[in-house]
C-alpha cells in the first residue's frame, strides 16, 4: 500500500499514464516524416533513458531536485519541458516537412482537434487533481485552477490572433487552452485563483509568441507546436509557482525548501529556475543521443524518403487510410 492508503498497483497504473503519454507528446513536433520505426525505437529508449530519470529526480523518494524542494505536482518538470525539449530536439534532426515553411498546411479535422481537446481538458484534472492521491479540498483547488488557467489561456490566445491577424480561430483557441493546462500542471498543488489566472494569461501570451514568431524566426518545424506549448507553456509554470504559491498572492504558502522558516519567493524561483535548467540540458544532451544511435540503426536516416511522405504514412508504413471513398 501507498502512503495514501492507495494499493500499490493503482498508483504504479496511474504513474504509468504519465510515463506513456510523455514521449506521445513528442510525436507531435515530427509527425508525417519520421520512419515509424525510428518513431517506437526513439520514444521508447527516450522514456527510459530521459523521463524516468528526471521523473526519479523530482518525484522519487531520494531525487535530488525533491531534496531541493522543487515543485512540480503533476509535470511541468517531468512532462512538458523533458518533452518540448525532445521534441525540439527530434524535429531540429529529421527536418522539416516537404515545402516547410512556405507551403500551406490545413488542420485535417477542426471538429475532432477541438472534440479531442475537450477531452483532454476533462482529463487533465486526473492528471493534476488526481496526483495528490487523495479526495479532499485540496484536490478539489487543484481541479479549479487547472479549469481556471485553460480558460484564461484559451481567451488571451484568441485575443492575440484576433489583434495580430484581425481574426480569432478555433484552432488557436484550442491551442490556448492545451497551453493553459500544461503551464498550470506543475503549480496546481500551490496556487489559488489568482495565480491560475495570472499563470494563464502568461501562458497564453508566451506560448503563442513561441509558436509563431519565435519558431519563424528559428525556422524549425515543429508540426503541432509541441516545443512552443508544452515545453515552453511547462517552463512558464514551473517557474511562476515560486510566485504565485506564496500567501501574499493567494498561494498556500507550503514552504518545500529543507530547514526553511519563512516562505521565500526568491528562495523557491532559484530552485524552480536550477531543476528547469539541468533538466533541459539534460534532455537536450541524451535526446540527440538517442536520435543518433537510432538514425544508425535505421538505415542512416531518421525519416522516410520523399515519395513516402507524399503518398503519406499511413498508407506507406501501415497500409490503411483514414476514409475510404
Amino acid at each position: 500500500m501507498s502512503d495514501a492508503g492507495l494499493p500499490d498497483y493503482l498508483v504504479f497504473a496511474f504513474q504509468m499514464t504519465f510515463f506513456i503519454i510523455t514521449p506521445a507528446l513528442m510525436v507531435g513536433a515530427f509527425v508525417e516524416r519520421m520512419k515509424f520505426s525510428a518513431m517506437i525505437l526513439f520514444t521508447s529508449l527516450w522514456a527510459l533513458l530521459v523521463y524516468a530519470p528526471v521523473c526519479h529526480w523530482v518525484w522519487g523518494g531520494n531525487g535530488f531536485m525533491l531534496d531541493w524542494g522543487t515543485k512540480d505536482l503533476a509535470g511541468g518538470i517531468v512532462v512538458h519541458i523533458t518533452a518540448g525539449i525532445g521534441a525540439l530536439a527530434a524535429c531540429i534532426l529529421v527536418g522539416p516537412r516537404k515545402g516547410y515553411p512556405t507551403a500551406q498546411f490545413q488542420p485535417h479535422n477542426l471538429p475532432l482537434c477541438v472534440t479531442g481537446t475537450g477531452m483532454l481538458w476533462v482529463g487533465w484534472f486526473g492528471f493534476n487533481a488526481g496526483s495528490g492521491l487523495v479526495a479532499d479540498g485540496g484536490a478539489a483547488q487543484t481541479l479549479v485552477v487547472t479549469h481556471i488557467s485553460a480558460a484564461t489561456a484559451t481567451i488571451v490566445w484568441s485575443l492575440c490572433e484576433k489583434v495580430k491577424h484581425g481574426k480569432a480561430s478555433v484552432l488557436g483557441a484550442v491551442t490556448g487552452a492545451i497551453a493553459g493546462l500544461a503551464a498550470i500542471t506543475p503549480a496546481s498543488g500551490d496556487v489559488g485563483p489568482m495565480g491560475a489566472l495570472a499563470i494563464g494569461t502568461a501562458s497564453g501570451l508566451i506560448c503563442w509568441f513561441a509558436s509563431t514568431a519565435v519558431k519563424s524566426k528559428f525556422g524549425y518545424d515543429d508540426s503541432l507546436d509541441v516545443v512552443g506549448v508544452h515545453g515552453v507553456g511547462g517552463l512558464v509554470g514551473t517557474l511562476l509557482v515560486a510566485f504565485f504559491a506564496a500567501e501574499s498572492l493567494g498561494g498556500k504558502g507550503v514552504i518545500s525548501i529543507p530547514d526553511a522558516e519563512t516562505y521565500s519567493m526568491g528562495a523557491q524561483f532559484i530552485v524552480q529556475l536550477k531543476a528547469s535548467a539541468i533538466t533541459i540540458v539534460y534532455t537536450l544532451i541524451v535526446s540527440g543521443i538517442i536520435l543518433y544511435i537510432v538514425k544508425a540503426i535505421c538505415g542512416g536516416s531518421l525519416r522516410v524518403t520523399e515519395s513516402e511522405e507524399e503518398e503519406g504514412l499511413d498508407l506507406i508504413a501501415h497500409g490503411e487510410s483514414g476514409y475510404n471513398n
